[in-house]
């Protein structure tokens, strides 16, 4: 009996405990304002749900309007508070409206989610060209860095904020014939390093995401190859391809006050390929 009775103490206390922890994880990032490009589909589309269940209001955003108002209407139907518009982030006047969206929706911004990105290049990289790599380097670097040096005033009105970069494992091992590709999400983990302690006096944290092999649209070229997924598959700890909520999980963490002694890291969400410069 008091065997039985000791039982019940624990895992009632246990159970408590486990509610506890989902009620804070709900509502651990109340009151804040996210911004997260290309959400609507993939990484991006799960971390807006991710940073929204926990409590944010987001702003959504992608090239094609049709595809905003879907991911609007998809998240509002998880009864979660989510605003869009459209934007091109290679675009300095869509960047620009992207923030003031946010500013005028939600009054101000405190968390921005920096995941959009392109790959116009398959090949050897020396047969890529000065157009593929602007274009790269505009949507996947430059335009990082430039939604940030836009958001930081808002983050400073605010008492802080926290960015997150999505890089990639192809950063630190070059995916073949993906070679420009990599170099940015390369440069991705530079631009956390170098802005993380430049931000740091304004109380705005600066971390990157390095994912592997996700099931996404945008990387459905190599899970859809069965070469290419089994070769990926030898080099995986966890034996099987990532999903967009394994990811979102820890940009949600990185954005919450859980991880408010974390910046200027990257947190990799591989399944345990290597994955070290």
């Amino acid at each position: 009996m008091f065997l039985r009775s000791t039982g019940l103490f624990w895992k009632r206390l246990l159970t408590n405990h486990m509610a506890g922890n989902r009620m804070m994880s709900q509502s651990s990032l109340t009151g804040k304002v996210a911004i997260v490009t290309a959400s609507t589909d993939g990484i991006g589309l799960a971390a807006a749900r991710g940073l929204a269940q926990r409590g944010a209001q987001v702003v959504v955003s992608s090239r094609r309007k049709e595809n905003v108002d879907r991911a609007v209407a998809e998240l509002r139907a998880e009864s979660l508070q989510v605003t869009g518009t459209t934007c091109n982030v290679g675009n300095k006047e869509d960047r620009a409206r992207l923030v003031s969206t946010a500013v005028q929706a939600y009054g101000g911004i405190d968390i921005l989610v920096s995941n959009a990105a392109v790959n116009p290049f398959f090949g050897n990289i020396l047969d890529s060209t000065e157009e593929v790599w602007d274009k790269i380097l505009d949507v996947n670097v430059k335009a990082a860095f430039f939604l940030t040096q836009l958001v930081v005033p808002h983050m400073e009105k605010r008492g802080g904020g926290s960015v997150v970069f999505v890089s990639s494992v192809a950063g630190y091992q070059p995916f073949q014939g993906l070679g420009p590709y990599s170099v940015s999400k390369t440069a991705l983990l530079g631009l956390t390093k170098a802005l993380a302690p430049e931000l740091a006096p304004y109380n705005i944290r600066v971390n990157c995401v390095a994912p592997g092999l996700i099931r996404t649209r945008f990387s459905s070229a190599m899970w859809k190859n069965r070469d290419c997924a089994e070769e990926f598959m030898k080099q995986l700890s966890i034996k099987r391809i990532g999903e967009p909520d394994d990811v979102a999980g820890i940009i949600a963490f990185l954005c919450s006050d859980e991880a408010q002694y974390i910046t200027g890291e990257t947190v990799t969400v591989t399944g345990g390929m290597n994955s070290r410069l």
